[in-house]
């Protein structure tokens, strides 16, 4: 696997119908980390999951930052089109569907930065506690995009007003979005590995009937 551009792991799946996860962790993880999630938010999908390659104080991370908060946009911009086009070597290699991105905190924003910059990439979306990646994107058609953006009330990291404006970029651009607001912090709970389940269960379901 070494020779496409990122260090990642596929699990194939055992649904040929089943829309692919592209699992992208937070700061500090690594390519392990989201496959618990995505084998129970997706059963039978097949997974790849991707580790970032950017180090901060040795945590891996999907772009820099200049603070908590504060990204670099230049290598925002830059990280998102790398990232966009390992998945299309990724999906050449595995015979893959456009999968849709579940990412976590940095991984979300991440994902949110290549459907902005990159359109037709991801399928769409599950964006747990994202922020926007990019205060001017270029304008992008994201009709046929279905995007689920989950915050939550006690994230001191991620403030409400940012949620809510990612997700009104992202319906700007012709996205499908659900802005889903949960009981918790920063950290993902039950109800996340509950809403993102049942909203992928749907939009596979649209997608199988279309």
């Amino acid at each position: 696997m070494s020779r496409l551009s990122f260090t990642h792991r596929v699990e194939p799946g055992n649904r040929p119908d089943a829309t692919p996860l592209l699992l992208l962790h937070g700061t500090g993880g690594d390519e392990n980390d989201l496959l618990p999630l995505g084998r129970m938010v997706a059963p039978g999908s097949t997974l790849l999951a991707v580790r970032g390659q950017v180090l901060e104080h040795g945590m891996p991370r999907f772009f820099r930052r200049l603070a908590e908060g504060v990204f670099d946009e230049d290598d925002v911009r830059r990280r998102a089109h790398e990232l966009a086009d390992f998945v299309a070597a990724a999906r050449a290699e595995y015979d893959l569907a456009a999968p849709i991105a579940l990412g976590y905190s940095n991984g979300a924003n991440i994902a949110a930065a290549v459907m902005l910059l990159r359109p037709g990439v991801l399928r769409g979306g599950i964006l747990l506690r994202a922020m926007v990646p990019l205060e001017t994107p270029p304008p992008a058609d994201l009709a046929g995009t279905s995007v689920l953006v989950a915050s939550g009330t006690r994230d001191p990291i991620v403030p409400a007003a940012n949620g809510e404006r990612l997700a009104a970029m992202l319906s700007a651009a012709g996205a499908d979005v659900e802005r889903r607001v949960l009981p918790s912090g920063h950290e993902l709970s039950q109800a996340d590995l509950t809403l993102a389940r049942n909203w992928l269960a749907q939009h596979q379901g649209q997608a199988s009937a279309a």
